[in-house]
């Protein structure tokens, strides 16, 4: 089963630091706080007896939504049942080598998973710890047969001797999750080999369209374009890549990540785009597709690049908490979930679509 959009990460890695944002609403904030306790309600009734949800053949969704139980406002859902039973579940998955999967998407799942060990904190974790760490930075495209891939990641380890393809879907969950070690350990000095950041920082260029900085034949010239990132900066050249606004708030979070600083023409030229292409409508240059996606990175990346407002295209001041609260408490169904209508990247699936939603009004409901 190949997808995409189908792990997230939960919370930034880093501080959120103070910034204007949506005007107080109490009201508001009241019925975000409901929805998210009937969210977590649906959530509880769909756990298997293993710990798992949905399907054991992922362990990183299961460590989707334990990272969304953990990221819950004022840390109500910490203690859940549902947390041990996930985590103990998590565990039973991880391997010699050190990743935590099934039998396929070694990067993806593994990632997930270290993140929701490392934001679960519980010591006797470290050796899972160290060793999901050791994984990752192993896998990281290096001499590969298409220099385009090296610095990122794609869906299994990297083999310089195979034309293996690094994305940046991949790419931005393994940043997190090393990003997170690193900030939970800023007193330690981290042992053993660490990512070479600055190639993984080289690869993102390579996925954003900008001229100035990135320099591979496909990309756009066209202003509507410049900015925005694509998912693989790989491709057999038949037709142009389009930029797509899941694509470029993970471009944006990866470079974060990479510690850029604010004011790199790079970030600043993806958060123009994201600016000129803001809707909640659908997914920038996607449609429907990863719609629900699209919502948790619109919370996420707009929180990471601290703008509690934003103008759009047409002139119009955001105060994209707010619109964004109102859109999702529209669209939770009665039983507490959500779940889209188009099936691409699993959005079918009310435990992945109700994670995303928890986890975009996680930081929603701190804006309020």
């Amino acid at each position: 089963m190949k997808r995409r959009h189908f792990l997230a990460v939960a919370a930034l890695l880093i501080a959120v630091p103070s910034f204007a944002q949506t005007p107080a609403d109490p009201e508001l904030r009241t019925k975000v706080a409901d929805a998210i306790t009937k969210g977590f309600a649906f959530l509880d009734g769909k756990q298997q007896p293993n710990g798992s949800w949905s399907s054991p053949d992922y362990p990183g969704l299961t460590g989707l939504i334990v990272q969304a139980y953990l990221a819950a406002p004022g840390g109500k859902q910490r203690d859940a049942a549902a947390v041990r039973k996930g985590l103990d579940f998590i565990r039973a998955k991880a391997k010699p080598d050190g990743s935590i999967f099934t039998d396929r998407m070694a990067n993806y799942n593994t990632s997930v998973c270290l993140s929701a060990l490392l934001r679960a904190g519980d010591q006797r974790d470290e050796k899972l710890v160290e060793a999901a760490r050791r994984f990752l930075i192993s896998a990281q495209a290096e001499n590969s047969v298409n220099p385009a891939n090296n610095g990122g990641f794609g869906y299994d380890p990297a083999d310089g001797k195979k034309a293996a393809r690094s994305d940046l879907d991949n790419t931005v969950f393994v940043l997190e999750a090393l990003r997170l070690y690193r900030d939970t350990r800023k007193t330690q000095e981290a042992p053993g080999k660490d990512l070479n950041w600055q190639a993984a920082a080289d690869f993102l260029t390579r996925c954003q369209q900008l001229p100035s900085h990135n320099k591979e034949k496909w990309v756009s010239e066209s202003e509507s374009e410049r900015g925005g990132f694509v998912y693989t900066p790989t491709t057999d050249g038949k037709e142009p890549l389009r930029s797509s606004g899941t694509m470029t708030y993970a471009g944006v979070l990866s470079f974060i990540y990479a510690d850029l600083k604010k004011d790199d023409p790079r970030l600043l030229a993806a958060r123009d785009w994201l600016t000129r292409h803001y809707t909640l409508e659908e997914n920038p240059g996607q449609g429907a597709q990863g719609l629900y996606y699209y919502y948790h990175l619109i919370a996420k990346g707009l929180t990471a690049l601290e703008m509690g407002e934003l103008k759009t295209a047409d002139g119009r001041s955001v105060a994209w908490a707010g619109e964004l609260a109102k859109k999702l408490l529209a669209l939770q169904k009665a039983d507490g979930s959500w779940a889209s209508e188009n099936g691409r990247w699993m959005e079918k699936d009310p435990n992945l679509v109700t994670t995303y939603c928890l986890l975009a009004l996680a930081h929603v409901h701190a804006r309020l």
